[in-house]
């Protein structure tokens, strides 16, 4: 049964902490996968999920890199592995995936929390469009491949972080790749988004049955090193930072930031839902069309539309070639 898209009063709000999310939940024996859970906000994902006693593995393009970033909470946790994975390139996503089978045993909780935003056009090795590739189809493959892990011990919980972006547009059916009409940026980056959407809807569709549930997540808004791309200049005009570098108050710090994807994850609220996306570590309301809060709150239609979902899905499975169904 589809579980319904409003909240169900999780006793935390915008405020709350991951570890806080995570203070009552003991995930002693359990693995975590938490991709770029080396940076921003998955890197205090990781402390959370370690903190809480899971093994977290940590998918990078850059081992050593991710290493680094994570020294300190290693050294004080011990149960965090960095593992190699570029989500760009199906070969390395393979690799990836059919190690971590080859271990024999299970996956609990699938973080997909590494993304670019707003890049300048740029194309992969086989010509598809960066922020498409990487943030949904490098995530659709790492998660049908790794499945008969997800679902082999009682089933597990898989987050898509999506975002407020996915509010900017809905899938591009007629051009999904930017191949025939000019680039955009923040058009290819909502696109993305609701992809992310779409994903964990379908996702949670399909899995349910073996008591795999899925759960889109918008974070918030926070600073982090997601807005790599986007000059001084433009994060002025947008009102997130002003001429001197302050950030703007409504912005979350990466510590509240990342609450909402452990809380997902991790609680026991949620037991027996999924399909629904979440923020401020709730279910969210829909949104409503032509109030001013209306661009950061709530979900479009357009991003959990089951009929779209099936047919992302399937284009999705298409240009991976892989299906776990």
């Amino acid at each position: 049964m589809p579980t319904p898209q409003a909240p169900i009063g999780s006793g935390f709000n915008r405020d709350t902490t991951a570890l806080e999310a995570v203070q009552d939940v003991d995930l002693r024996g359990k693995t975590a996968i938490v991709t770029g859970g080396y940076s921003g906000l998955g890197l205090e994902t990781t402390r959370a999920l370690a903190s809480a006693g899971a093994t977290v593995i940590v998918p990078a393009r850059r081992v050593e890199h991710a290493q680094q970033e994570l020294a300190a909470i290693t050294d004080v946790a011990g149960n965090i592995e960095v593992d190699a994975l570029d989500l760009g390139d199906l070969a390395s996503v393979e690799t990836f995936a059919d190690g971590f089978l080859a271990k024999d045993q299970s996956i609990d909780l699938l973080i997909n929390n590494a993304a670019i935003m707003a890049c300048p056009e740029t194309r992969l090795a086989n010509g598809w469009e960066a922020q498409f590739a990487t943030n949904h189809l490098g995530h659709f493959a790492l998660t049908n491949r790794l499945y008969p892990a997800l679902a082999r011990d009682g089933g597990a919980r898989v987050v898509a972080l999506s975002s407020t972006g996915h509010k900017l547009s809905p899938i591009r059916w007629d051009d999904v790749m930017f191949s025939q009409d000019n680039y955009d940026k923040w058009i290819a980056y909502g696109q993305a988004k609701t992809a992310n959407c779409l994903f964990a809807v379908d996702l949670d569709r399909q899995a349910q049955g073996d008591c795999v549930r899925a759960f889109a997540v918008h974070p918030g808004g926070i600073m982090t090193p997601l807005q790599r791309h986007l000059p001084r200049e433009e994060m002025i005009a947008f009102g997130w930072i002003d001429e001197d570098g302050k950030v703007n108050e409504i912005f979350k710090n990466p510590e509240q930031g990342a609450s909402t994807t452990v809380w997902a994850a991790t609680a026991p609220t949620l037991a027996g839902m999924g399909g629904v996306y979440c923020e401020d570590c709730d279910i969210a309301a829909p949104t409503e069309v032509g109030k001013p809060e209306a661009r950061y709150q709530g979900i479009n239609d357009h991003a959990i539309d089951p009929e779209a979902a099936r047919r992302l899905w399937s284009l999705s499975a298409e240009l991976t070639g892989v299906n776990a169904f």
